[in-house]
């Protein structure tokens, strides 16, 4: 029962983790540059907006609850005695906490509360400096967290088949 149980959590945290790093990924590797090739002080505006719409409850949701529900699904699978794919999915969970999670709340989130208090330079040079302040090292930490997000989602895969290779 528990292993059936595991599998509502497993679904959700694959789901999720998939989600959170294909959104940073599209930030990375679209967004960002797209904004990049934009006058800086559009770029910062348009950032400011997404910054502020980003925070709604889908998103978080997703983002927040897919450690929770990977933890879950990897307690419950180490209950049942499927001790490699609990692990897997344990791990996943801890790697997301770490890789994505963390630098949210000790990086990316403190740069764009920042931004968000800028006013927009009238200044093209200064609209280009605070830009290019801002960019490359929120582009790079949200790269790092698209990777980590992607190990996650890799580890629940291969938790999933483990689990299904112990049937």
């Amino acid at each position: 029962m528990k292993t059936t149980l595991a599998a509502v959590p497993a679904a959700l945290s694959i789901l999720m983790t998939a989600g959170t790093a294909g959104t940073f990924f599209g930030f990375s590797t679209g967004v960002m540059p797209g904004l990049g090739a934009a006058r800086a002080s559009a770029a910062i505006d348009a950032m400011q907006g997404i910054n502020r719409r980003i925070q709604n409850p889908v998103f978080l949701g997703a983002f927040l609850l897919a450690p929770v529900a990977a933890g879950t699904a990897g307690v419950l699978l180490l209950g049942s005695g499927r001790r490699a794919a609990g692990l897997l999915f344990l791990s996943a969970g801890a790697v997301y906490v770490l890789g994505a999670l963390l630098p949210t709340v000790v990086v990316n989130v403190p740069m764009n509360n920042a931004l968000d208090v800028t006013a927009i330079p009238s200044d093209p040079a200064e609209a280009a400096r605070v830009w290019a302040d801002y960019t490359g090292r929120w582009t790079a930490w949200n790269t790092a967290r698209a990777v980590f997000s992607g190990a996650g989602v890799l580890l629940m895969a291969l938790g999933c088949f483990k689990w299904g290779a112990n049937r």
